[in-house]
């Protein structure tokens, strides 16, 4: 029995059937990881958008181990440098001028963003009902499944909790017909991720601003996915004409250490008060000290430039595809977080590229999802684009 062998059957007994991995990683830098076997995989999938910047960057790691080396750990009864650096970072880089609750996760900063809505709302009027879209996706816990507008999440966790409605994303008209006197916020992505990688169009989220500051409703941003440069912004949300009052942000802030943020406006700053809200790990010093590191090395190598221009140069590659293959419907998506329609099963074009050497993942059962590292060397990416031409003529056979 193979190393990739033995573990594959360590996690059958002894793990909860959760999720059905396939390769056995061993090490990974930048743009590439590595199986226990030795093979060489390039990484399209980044962790699911974690590691924006790669895997294991230099600068990230040394301000891990500098500060693990010195407080790894004080709970929020105490103060700490990082902590209070990162915030006001956060709060420069999103120009909304309010500020920042720390978690662990995408999910745990979604559940803060609607526990901050429901607060608000309870002295506003009694509103608590929060409208999120069709085909969202805002996390794990049983609130956020219930903000997550698909039902193959939901499915078996009944009764779910009240407060939720749907509309249909880049449709301002049934988001209107959604609104009621109970409703407190409108939620969404700025590119829908685990929905499909649907972007937003301008028309939909100034529509939505504008509803919000009609209804005097907040209007919430989930940036788990699409921030921290993905889309070659640092926001999903900037790159259209409006504002959020609140935004989610976690995956790749602190590149792989587990962390989730809340960031408001001055509007939203002090709905929390003393003891309304609180996370025993969150902004632990060591994510912190990740984080900023993090920040640092976006802004030192332009990896916000670096995002739009490789991502126009995957999109063309990705649009060829689309072109030679009438397997291929669609391609879509902003900077490097981009979707491939395929006319059948993603799952099936996702094993293929594996095989070939490329790592990718799902989207909802007809898309493929590509999120590469900002940082990946042109070279390295034309020459994954090559190895997925040559899977793809494989699968669907060589176009006359």
């Amino acid at each position: 029995m193979s190393k990739s062998e033995e573990i594959a059957e360590i996690y059958k007994q002894y793990m909860m059937p959760t999720y059905a991995p396939s390769v056995v990683l061993d090490k990974a830098k930048g743009s590439r990881v590595f199986g226990v076997d030795g093979t060489q995989y390039y990484d399209l999938t980044s962790g699911i958008g974690v590691h924006n910047i790669g895997h294991c960057h230099p600068e990230v790691v040394k301000a891990i181990q500098s500060q693990v080396e010195v407080l790894g750990h004080c709970s929020n009864l105490f103060m700490h440098e990082g902590q209070a650096l990162l915030a006001k970072k956060l709060v420069e880089l999103s120009g909304l001028g309010g500020k920042v609750f720390f978690c662990n996760s995408g999910a745990e900063a979604n559940e803060a963003a609607i526990k901050l809505a429901r607060k608000w709302g309870s002295a506003n009027g009694g509103r608590y009902e929060i409208v999120t879209m069709r085909n969202s996706f805002h996390g794990r816990t049983l609130a956020t499944i219930t903000a997550t507008g698909q039902d193959w999440c939901q499915q078996g966790y009944e009764p779910l909790p009240v407060g939720f409605a749907y509309a249909d994303f880049n449709d301002i008209e049934s988001v209107k017909a959604a609104v009621t006197d109970k409703t407190v916020a409108i939620m969404l992505e700025a590119v829908q991720g685990e929905g499909g990688v649907n972007p937003a169009t301008e028309e939909f989220m100034a529509g939505v601003r504008a509803l919000c500051d009609e209804k005097n409703l907040i209007m919430i941003c989930d940036e788990v996915q699409c921030g921290m440069g993905r889309t070659g912004k640092w926001w999903g949300w900037q790159n259209y004409s409006v504002q959020p009052d609140l935004f989610t942000v976690a995956k790749s802030i602190a590149d792989g250490i587990p962390m989730g943020a809340l960031v408001s406006n001055e509007k939203f700053a002090d709905v929390f008060t003393v003891g309304s809200h609180a996370s025993t790990f969150g902004g632990n010093p060591v994510a912190c000290a990740a984080a900023l590191a993090t920040i640092g090395v976006i802004e030192k190598y332009d990896l916000l430039g670096a995002a739009a221009k490789k991502g126009e140069m995957l999109k063309a590659a990705l649009e060829s595809f689309a072109e030679k293959y009438d397997q291929i419907l669609d391609v879509r998506g902003l900077g490097l977080m981009l979707g491939m329609v395929t006319e059948g099963p993603a799952k099936d074009v996702v094993q293929a590229f594996a095989d070939g050497g490329v790592l990718t993942c799902t989207a909802g059962e007809h898309v493929v999802r590509f999120l590469p590292t900002l940082s990946m060397k042109d070279s390295h990416l034309e020459e994954a684009v090559e190895m997925m031409g040559e899977t793809l003529d494989e699968l669907f056979g060589v176009a006359e």
